[in-house]
């Protein structure tokens, strides 16, 4: 009798599965009209990002390092291009030189905030095919430092607001345009312009900053091109790990020395890596694209709540981008040891960039990071410790209207919430806002992706043309 009843449990268990993978299928698609990106003047938006790129606004931890004279440079040039929005909108320079124009509606509803940032990475000792400054728009193509990061965004933005206030288009709410010049390097400017806002009483109803893109085949055995948009995004940590030792003439080494063990903590954490977990942001993910995926990938994805173990190992095993999502990784960016060949290291440093997952903290996140080394001599210091960002809201107006313009620019796409596993200027509105996107509204192929803060950063021109018709349809809707 209990064998028959176990029997019949396991017949009624699958028979249940088998019913949910059947069910478990994308839903009926709100019909939304797709937008103009033909009426898009995209020469003209081309031509003003590669005028852009060619003024280097690159931004350094150093500021002593940084020439201000290029900032400005870029400012004068942003009013000689889009002189309507300088004229209609009010501007603030803030800090040392985030850009904050304010776009009235005459009514008191809640403001929308679009953001971007005007400075770029270095691309000194980078193996480019193409000067990264040039700003050459080549076979429908535009290259250069920033075409992504984030000058296509912001020349988007701008050539959106242009072509309404043209058209005597006045939104229906507020609409502040947060421009920073320091992201790059997780300055103060759209912190400022946080803090100005909130110090007026002003809560944002949505805020939309670089993040997520338009992307095909970085999800497992998912097929077509998916927008992602950041509802989250992961804690960074900026970790020193350092050793010391009396040192001496190299010809007389010691064994455990400075670098000696510096490096064993270094390989320690690599072969240790965090263990994977699947946050909630990463199951809406999994629902939301799990459903278009064929019938072996979906049959897991379909149970993705009860499964989160075997989800976490599959998708560790996808794909850097794919494992970043569900653990917090740790990046040795920097070493340092001796200054000289011949003299051995008193002091050895490496610098760790920890990005901490949804579930853990940077406190957490360091304290796991002392367990694995296991070796007091090599001390911790925390330079920076953010942690994870709150989670926006996707049940309300402005997760729908935001998802609407982006059907409405890029039809075919599945559109999710996701995980944004790099820090944005974003993580600072979230204090004031419980509806902050993170969503650069391009297609990205995975070479463009793997060009951000490398070599060969590019845009196609049709791109940038689908990302006006985005904004110009968010502020439509909005």
């Amino acid at each position: 009798m209990n064998r028959t009843l176990l029997t019949t449990g396991a017949a009624v268990g699958a028979g249940a599965a088998l019913t949910r993978v059947r069910r478990f299928r994308p839903p009926a698609r709100p019909e939304v009209p797709h937008a103009d990106v033909g009426a898009i003047d995209a020469t003209r938006a081309a031509d003003h990002l590669a005028q852009l790129i060619r003024i280097p606004t690159v931004s350094r931890r150093d500021p002593e390092q940084v020439d201000q004279s290029v900032f400005g440079a870029f400012r004068e040039r942003l009013a000689e291009l889009y002189p309507r929005t300088h004229r209609e909108l009010e501007l603030e320079l803030l800090g040392t030189g985030a850009m904050l124009f304010h776009w009235r509606s005459g009514n008191g509803a809640q403001p929308l905030v679009l953001m971007a940032h005007y400075d770029v990475v270095p691309a000194d000792g980078q193996a480019w095919t193409r000067d990264p400054f040039a700003g050459e728009v080549v076979d429908g193509v535009v290259h250069g430092r920033g075409a992504i990061d984030d000058k296509g965004a912001l020349v988007a933005v701008l050539e959106a607001v242009e072509s309404l206030l043209h058209e005597g288009f006045r939104p229906a709410r507020d609409v502040y345009l947060s421009f920073g010049n320091d992201e790059e390097v997780a300055g103060t400017g759209a912190r400022t312009a946080a803090q100005t806002l909130a110090a007026r009483g002003i809560t944002p109803w949505a805020v939309v900053d670089e993040g997520g893109a338009v992307v095909t085949g970085v999800f497992p055995g998912v097929p077509g091109p998916i927008a992602v948009v950041g509802i989250a995004e992961k804690g960074v940590v900026d970790l020193e790990l350092t050793t010391e030792d009396a040192g001496g003439h190299a010809s007389s080494p010691v064994r455990g020395g400075a670098t000696a063990r510096l490096a064993r903590a270094l390989v320690r954490l690599d072969e240790q890596p965090f263990p994977p977990r699947v946050s909630d942001v990463v199951l809406a993910l999994v629902d939301t694209v799990g459903r278009h995926a064929p019938a072996g990938h979906r049959a897991l994805y379909a149970h993705a709540a009860l499964l989160r173990p075997a989800l976490a190992g599959l998708l560790s095993r996808a794909g850097r981008e794919a494992s970043a999502l569900v653990r917090t990784t740790v990046a040795i960016t920097q070493l340092e040891g001796s200054r000289a060949p011949n003299v051995l290291a008193t002091r050895a440093r490496a610098m760790a960039n920890v990005r901490v997952v949804l579930g853990e903290t940077a406190e957490s996140a360091i304290e796991r990071i002392r367990g694995v080394i296991d070796d007091p001599s090599v001390r911790l210091e925390a330079t920076r410790a953010d942690d994870p960002s709150p989670v926006s809201r996707t049940d309300n107006e402005a997760w729908a209207t935001l998802t609407a313009a982006i059907r409405a620019a890029h039809p075919a796409a599945t559109v999710t919430p996701y995980l944004m596993v790099q820090a944005s200027d974003a993580r600072h509105f979230a204090q004031i806002s419980d509806s902050v996107y993170r969503f650069m509204p391009f297609d990205l192929s995975s070479a463009q992706l793997a060009s951000l803060h490398a070599a060969d950063e590019h845009l196609t021109v049709a791109a940038l043309a689908r990302g006006v018709a985005f904004y110009r349809e968010l502020l439509q809707r909005s």
